[in-house]
């Protein structure tokens, strides 16, 4: 069985999103939000919640520990282009991110965590369950290494 780090991630964040739909729901005044404050615009898509959620959820599968609002918002932060002035980086608004993450607690996809001194969000084995079969899907069974069939010859088609 494949898991997210063997397909292409923008592949999976689509197809993980389609399947996001039922769980996560955006609210009325998301049509009207930017993500953060360094765009100028609110997002093109009009499924961007749901892309987002996927989003998050990957992120979560492959961070290590648990990971918080704030580590969120400067992975989704961006350059804020200020005229004549030199750009500069902006975090991305937590509303947003807080309330796709507490969706995904809703559905049973992520958990609250404390290790050590640390202290967020972690995926949980239905969320794991989730991104593999959708990776599963993209890529296909899971390949073997070769080391079982390393002294094996290969069949050679028969010439006609």
């Amino acid at each position: 069985m494949a898991n997210v780090y063997d397909v292409d991630a923008g592949k999976l964040i689509d197809e993980a999103a389609k399947e996001l739909a039922k769980a996560v729901q955006a609210p009325e005044w998301a049509k009207f939000a930017k993500t953060g404050m360094s765009k100028e615009r609110t997002p093109a898509r009009s499924d961007w919640w749901e892309v987002r959620a996927a989003s998050v959820l990957r992120t979560l599968y492959v961070s290590h520990g648990p990971i918080g609002v704030q580590k969120l918002r400067a992975r989704y932060g961006s350059r804020k282009n200020r005229g004549h002035k030199p750009e500069r980086f902006y975090q991305a608004g937590g509303k947003i991110i807080r309330l796709i993450l507490q969706q995904l607690d809703k559905a049973g996809y992520t958990i609250q965590a404390v290790v050590g001194v640390h202290k967020g969000r972690i995926i949980t084995p239905k969320g794991k369950s989730l991104l593999d079969k959708i990776a599963t899907k993209l890529h296909g069974p899971k390949r073997t290494s070769g080391k079982e069939n390393a002294g094996a010859a290969e069949p050679v088609p028969a010439a006609a």
